[in-house]
């Protein structure tokens, strides 16, 4: 299976089923990282910074958590570790000030991340990264591997214009999923996630996701279940979710 595949997919259901494997993948990618430091941080960026955003009155990012967020992206793609120094030269006040604003543009998506952007080492991949933490039914990270998952984006250009042709995508495919899910609990966010699971567990060959079929009719361990009485008794087992 292809994160390209995937993206293609309009059956909920095999979505879903790559969305629940996808903290197995962080971890088996973590283990190539020293000490355990992507799963960490991708724990503080997925559950952590989010509520820190939403107890806020307003809206916003401290400077240590946007310092925080660029090692977080960094680990998790390319690492860039000049980026990390400019982030960090900006004040805090400008910091706080800027991300203030940028939430209050929502649900202009593309002015939200103009506003971040006028921040020193901040570019549209990473101001969408802040705005997912704090508006995940609004925006999408611009990660390397979902972006390059949309036919027609491939190759990555980390411009503005790029990003709006990138998130059109996303928000068009996570509401045909909400059409489809009666759960209606697909967001662009998420569909990152399942993307990035999907790419990394390629790249890396790590086979997590080799039962999951997004072509056919279903899984192997679908198909297995169904022609096997005594299987269909045995409880699956709990994956961890996001």
């Amino acid at each position: 299976m292809s994160s390209m595949s995937l993206f293609a997919c309009e059956d909920p259901d095999r979505w879903r089923r790559v969305y629940d494997r996808y903290w197995d993948v962080v971890e088996a990618r973590a283990q190539g990282k020293k000490a355990g430091k992507l799963l960490h941080l991708d724990k503080w960026y997925q559950q952590e910074l989010p509520e820190l955003i939403l107890s806020r009155p307003d809206k916003h990012v401290t400077l240590p958590e946007m310092v925080k967020l660029m090692e977080w992206k960094l680990t998790r793609g390319k690492f860039r570790p000049r980026l990390q120094q400019l982030v960090a030269s900006n004040s805090e006040d400008t910091v706080q000030k800027c991300s203030r604003k940028a939430f209050s543009c929502l649900p202009d998506v593309q002015a939200a991340v103009a506003e971040l952007s006028t921040l020193r080492g901040i570019g549209p991949a990473t101001a969408s990264a802040v705005l997912a933490a704090g508006a995940p039914e609004l925006a999408a990270f611009m990660s390397d591997e979902a972006t390059e998952s949309v036919p027609g984006l491939k190759p990555v250009q980390y411009t503005a214009k790029h990003y709006g042709l990138y998130l059109d995508k996303m928000a068009e495919r996570a509401q045909q999923l909400n059409q489809a899910d009666p759960q209606r609990d697909w967001t662009p966010h998420r569909l990152e996630l399942c993307l990035w699971a999907v790419a990394t567990d390629t790249q890396q060959q790590l086979r997590l996701l080799k039962d999951v079929d997004v072509s056919g009719g279903g899984s192997a361990a679908d198909s297995k279940r169904r022609s096997d009485p005594d299987a269909q008794q045995r409880p699956t087992k709990k994956l961890k979710t996001v």
